[in-house]
């Protein structure tokens, strides 16, 4: 059985060395490993019992993090960036080149800087963007607490961020920004008509 914790700091050590971790964010329970180890990504996908080919969407700490997953930031996608980060609206992209093959299927990766405040911590002590895939089997309901995660999943994870209740809902809109214009991918939390408006706003001044 995992390790059930509050401590932050342990929670990132243990991404840092390779262990599955579940933590909480803005809407349910994560399943996280960190982005930039592969052989975690290869337990992680197993311990979910995940299709392969199926992609694995990131957390991370602020927006510079994630863009640095992209091969390059859209005017698009800055916009919305701009209207919906923190929070739940998870942009999909070109992948930056060397990113490991379980997260660029297609070849772009997807990632959001969540509005849970401990996730993005976790991400930022961690060093890098985390897995942040829902903590249950594949098919199975997303946990909005530790005691809502499935027996099975326990057995083959490591760690446990327990931070409460989350506030559970809709999972995060997932939109790409691709070459081909902004398509959305899976309706959630974010509304697309919110998403549209956000495209037709003028971007905010960066000069004060």
């Amino acid at each position: 059985m995992p390790v059930f914790t509050p401590d932050l700091a342990l929670a990132a050590a243990a991404l840092r060395h390779g262990s599955l971790v579940v933590f909480p964010t803005e809407t349910f329970y994560g399943l996280g490993a960190l982005a930039t180890l592969p052989a975690a990504l290869a337990r992680l996908q197993a311990a979910k019992l995940r299709p392969e080919g199926k992609p694995l969407p990131l957390v991370a700490s602020d927006p510079a993090m994630a863009f640095a997953l992209w091969a390059g930031v859209s005017p698009a996608a800055r916009r919305l960036a701009e209207a919906f980060w923190p929070g739940p609206l998870t942009l999909v992209a070109p992948a930056a080149p060397g990113l490991p093959g379980p997260l660029t299927p297609g070849g772009s990766v997807g990632v959001r800087v969540p509005g849970s405040e401990l996730a993005r911590e976790l991400c930022r002590r961690a060093g890098g963007p985390v897995i942040s895939t829902s903590a249950n089997p594949s098919g199975g309901p997303p946990p909005a607490s530790v005691e809502a995660l499935d027996p099975g999943l326990l057995t083959r994870i490591d760690l446990v961020l327990d931070g409460g209740e989350t506030p559970g809902g809709l999972p995060s809109t997932v939109v790409e920004v691709g070459p081909g214009g902004v398509r959305l991918v899976r309706a959630g939390a974010v509304p697309w008509d919110a998403v549209q408006e956000a495209l037709r706003s003028p971007l905010p001044s960066r000069d004060g």
